[in-house]
């Protein structure tokens, strides 16, 4: 009897090993077969020639910047920095007052102790530039596209989305219990059959980019806006590529096309053209950004924009509204470029907008003539599969208004180089 209990004692303990070292087998067999399952989808992503490498600026973001691995002042022709504005002395000095009296972040969300008055002062000033009632801040406009369709539609309503709009928008829309049309791309004949679908919804909303960032098309905001009145319905635009040097003000596309006051809702960024750190935004009518604030969930359960980021957008708000220099010298910078490109032989997509992209169609192409360009000392980037349309890879260029007539020359002269050793053009 001793010696089966003292068996048994013994066996226990070495039950129990044996199970841990089955069950950390299996765990270790899992993570072996996952990795073997991710590691073949990157090898498909290189073979594909749609692999996206991440280069390391060494200094502040601008239209000269330094590149990690080459020498001397490289040009930057891919930021979203359409003002030049991140690197501007009195946005820069705002951000550095913010932190100095406010600290480096609130450590909470808005609603429990997460708002300070300078949030305010900025969600006011927002309004006021974009002329609408109220403003209510996100941590990005990917939050601010999260968090209103699910807050604003219900079952019973209906949400008509252009079929390129961002991935931001479309996530959003996801989220929502309305009913979905997607319409194709800027069709007005379709938008209008699918606001016929639509009208027994009890409340519908047309949804687009203002701009689409991949073509640097703009919508056609005016006759979107004619349907919108005819069908009894909602107008939303995202404006993150047109806030701040769209329109004789910079207000946006709904100024440019002179439907400011029938446009219902915008979301838009502070990561782009107005100071290029981080944020986003809604504004719209008073109602609907209260019910934002108790309902929203990203800006619920996000902490509050850091107090350097809201001073130095607070300051590139500010700039804008007190000035429309800097907007309006992107018209003339924007042709040159389009126009000298045209000339060479390159075919670039859209209409008039600082995001010029140079069309190529093979993804492997677009990344090796990007890495080229970066040898003669021009910084862009490569776009393909799935950023776009398979056969639609480009080289997305996005002029500055901190870009001199020299620097857009020099960009030229790098692209016909490039085209030239790759049989783009002759």
């Amino acid at each position: 009897m001793l010696v089966r209990n003292a068996a048994h004692n013994l066996s226990t303990p070495l039950r129990g090993i044996f199970r841990t070292a089955v069950t950390a087998s299996r765990s270790h067999a899992a993570l072996a077969h996952a990795r073997s399952v991710l590691e073949n989808e990157l090898d498909t992503i290189r073979a594909g020639g749609t692999w996206k490498g991440e280069r390391i600026i060494i200094s502040k973001q601008g239209p000269h910047i330094n590149v990690d691995g080459t020498r001397g002042d490289i040009l930057n022709f891919c930021a979203n920095n359409y003002l030049g504005l991140s690197s501007h002395p009195a946005v820069i000095e705002a951000g550095v007052q913010a932190l100095q009296e406010y600290g480096a972040g609130l450590s909470s969300v808005r609603f429990i102790c997460g708002t300070q008055d300078l949030h305010k002062n900025l969600e006011r000033k927002l309004a006021e530039f974009h002329e609408r009632e109220d403003a209510i801040l996100y941590a990005s406009c990917f939050d601010a596209n999260a968090g209103l369709f699910e807050v604003l539609l219900g079952p019973d309503d209906a949400v008509l989305s252009d079929e390129l709009n961002h991935a931001s928008i479309i996530d959003g829309i996801r989220l929502c219990r309305a009913k979905r049309f997607r319409y194709r791309h800027m069709d007005l004949d379709d938008l209008e059959s699918k606001l016929k679908e639509a009208q027994s919804s009890r409340l519908r909303l047309i949804v687009t980019d203002g701009v689409f960032s991949m073509d640097g098309d703009v919508a056609p905001l005016r006759e979107i806006c004619d349907l919108s009145d005819r069908y009894g319905a909602m107008v939303f635009i995202d404006e993150c590529h047109a806030t701040g040097f769209l329109g004789p003000r910079g207000r946006g596309t709904d100024e440019l096309l002179g439907v400011m006051d029938r446009v219902h809702i915008v979301n838009s960024t502070l990561g782009k053209a107005l100071g290029g750190a981080a944020g986003g935004y809604t504004v719209g009518p008073k109602p609907l950004i209260d019910l934002l604030r108790q309902r929203s969930r990203p800006y619920l359960f996000s902490n509050s924009l850091p107090p350097p980021v809201v001073g130095c957008s607070t300051r590139a708000v500010e700039l804008l509204l007190a000035s429309n220099e800097i907007a309006q010298s992107m018209t003339a910078k924007t042709m040159r470029f389009r126009n000298s490109m045209t000339q060479a032989g390159f075919t670039i997509s859209g209409k008039g907008h600082p995001i010029c992209p140079v069309m190529l169609g093979d993804a492997r192409l677009a990344s090796l003539m990007a890495d080229d360009m970066l040898k003669l000392g021009v910084y862009v980037i490569g776009f393909s599969y799935p950023v776009v349309p398979k056969g639609k890879a480009r080289i997305r260029v996005q002029i500055s208004a901190a870009h001199s007539d020299e620097d857009i020359d020099r960009c030229v002269d790098a692209f016909i180089q490039t085209g030239r050793k790759h049989g783009v053009v002759s």
